[in-house]
């Protein structure tokens, strides 16, 4: 049991389940967009988030409050550096413009960790802007690189999926600002720390609500897709029901970050 949790929280920590969840974003991309299985695409967003996302969680720990740097911590830093090369590699099968938003979206990920203005925090504690950030990336990195690549048109349903998207993020993220309600800085304005955490359920559901509506107004629309989306709804509604301070950080870290991966499987298989 012990060994399993070690796994586990190892597993989480190095960032590779939120990775496998952006992984899974990119394939449903693929999947709508009717756009041909991009291996150096898929992985890149794949090795790039385990990269983006361990900056981000470690690097205070380590520059800033200089603490010692524990085994577990060790091994993070030696898949992240292989997990760079990675990335690196399959950069350089991109197509020239994805290579541009992709460094775009690298430099907004930087400004979220480092203080590059004097006398200012880093983005990251910017208050009330975290969250749009975080969700803004995602969307970027799992919707829009995989298009350009592609070199499919901005359409309708290229901005009828961004929103969907942008909604999904801003939702689970939602659900990590309850759970996270007490060990949160009051000055980062958490939306539960501005509203409350029974108006934010609210506002989670009501965002759910055009999540799955505008899907009727794809220009692909089926009914296997608007069923499966569906049934993502009612899941995401069942996490911020159950949301709440108390919950266990294995809540959201593993089971809110696998909506995404069930999204895909059930694509898959259903």
């Amino acid at each position: 049991m012990i060994v399993s949790k070690r796994i586990l929280d190892f597993y989480l920590n190095s960032s590779i389940h939120v990775a496998l969840s952006c992984y899974a974003l990119v394939r449903i991309t693929f999947h709508v967009f009717h756009i041909q299985y991009d291996e150096p695409m898929a992985l890149f967003v794949f090795f790039g988030t385990i990269v983006g996302y361990n900056f981000v969680k470690y690097d205070a720990l380590v520059r800033v409050k200089k603490n010692p740097i524990g085994m577990q911590l060790k091994i993070i830093a030696v898949l992240s550096f292989i997990s760079v090369i990675l990335a690196g590699y399959y950069f350089f099968h991109l197509k020239r413009i994805t290579q541009i938003i992709s460094v775009g979206i690298f430099v907004i990920t930087t400004l979220y960790t480092l203080p590059f203005f004097p006398n200012r925090r880093n983005a990251r504690n910017w208050a009330g802007v975290k969250i749009y950030i975080v969700a803004l990336c995602w969307v970027g990195a799992t919707l829009v690189l995989p298009l350009i690549n592609a070199e499919i048109s901005f359409t309708s349903d290229f901005f009828i999926k961004c929103i969907q998207r942008f909604v999904l993020v801003f939702v689970l993220i939602l659900v990590f600002e309850i759970i996270d309600l007490a060990n949160d800085d009051p000055h980062l304005q958490t939306v539960p720390q501005t509203i409350g955490v029974k108006r934010t359920k609210i506002l989670g559901f009501l965002l759910l609500v055009p999540f799955w509506v505008l899907e009727v107004f794809i220009s692909t629309f089926n009914y296997h897709d608007a069923f499966i989306n569906l049934i993502m709804v009612i899941i995401l509604m069942l996490f911020i029901v159950f949301a709440n301070p108390n919950r266990s950080k294995y809540y959201t870290s593993f089971w809110v970050e696998s909506v995404p991966i069930f999204w895909w499987l059930m694509i898959v298989f259903l």
